[in-house]
């Protein structure tokens, strides 16, 4: 990508998140959100080395990963239903498209939601354009992503 001329990326997009071992995830593209989030289950907090990590599960694609990332905070995240939460937030590099970058991301319940994970704003900005009336635009293969069709 020049400098200058961000991606463009549909409302739905699949996305990496290289240094937890997850490939290929379904993410909603939500430009109204400031923080992107992360179906999650946290497990423990760790300190290595005299920094904090955060231990955590992640249920996506029938199967259960255990991750752990760096932990910069927990705060209050006010979700779509208005009410705010207490939410460990965790800065790892996210890949979308040719595009990759270190983001914060918050861990919640997302098991109720259509897509494990969402991207905020704050990951969007500068970096990429939405094209809401488009789907998986930086999505490498042309298959049909599962449970969601193209």
């Amino acid at each position: 990508m020049s400098k200058g001329s961000p991606l463009i990326v549909g409302w739905r997009e699949l996305v990496d998140l290289p240094q937890l071992g997850l490939m290929g995830i379904p993410a909603k593209i939500d430009s109204g959100a400031r923080t992107s989030s992360l179906h999650g289950r946290v497990i423990e907090e760790i300190e290595r080395d005299g920094q904090q990590f955060v231990r955590f599960a992640v249920d996506w694609d029938g199967e259960e990963h255990i991750c752990e990332a760096v932990q910069v905070d927990i705060r209050g995240i006010t979700s779509s239903n208005g009410k705010t939460q207490q939410r460990y937030v965790i800065k790892t590099p996210l890949k979308i498209g040719t595009e990759e970058f270190r983001v914060e991301i918050s861990l919640a319940d997302r098991s109720n939601m259509k897509f494990p994970m969402l991207i905020g704003r704050s990951s969007l900005r500068r970096r990429f354009l939405v094209d809401s009336g488009h789907s998986w635009m930086q999505t490498k293969s042309k298959r049909t992503v599962k449970g969601h069709k193209p």
